[in-house]
């Protein structure tokens, strides 16, 4: 399994320990180091079934600073998909991808469910 996070992020802390303590293998990215690709996303957006704004950072500093809330309604699928890839701190997180499982932030229940 591969864990998608920010290493200083509280949720993510959380969701690791919670992995940790079900006895996973996975593996870590940082994704402020080594952000999603492209690629990557769009492979991810199609597995989970949600909604392309849900892979969002929405509380984030950096979707702020851009205006996103105002601007992502009147941008293409493609041009959300290569804003994502620009800045892993765009993208929400922890991201857990297991085959064809993905799931966006952490939902323990969901991830008990699903994992």
């Amino acid at each position: 399994m591969l864990f998608v996070c920010y290493p200083k992020c509280s949720t993510c802390q959380k969701a690791r320990k919670w992995l940790e303590g079900q006895g996973k293998d996975f593996t870590v990215r940082d994704i402020k180091a080594d952000n999603p690709t492209e690629s990557e996303l769009r492979q991810w957006h199609e597995k989970s079934g949600l909604p392309l704004k849900k892979f969002f950072n929405t509380s984030g500093n950096l979707y702020k600073e851009l205006h996103l809330k105002d601007r992502l309604p009147g941008m293409s699928e493609d041009e959300q998909f290569a804003l994502l890839a620009s800045d892993g701190m765009l993208v929400k997180r922890p991201i857990a991808v297991d085959g064809d499982t993905v799931l966006v932030g952490f939902k323990e229940a969901d991830w008990a469910e699903k994992l």
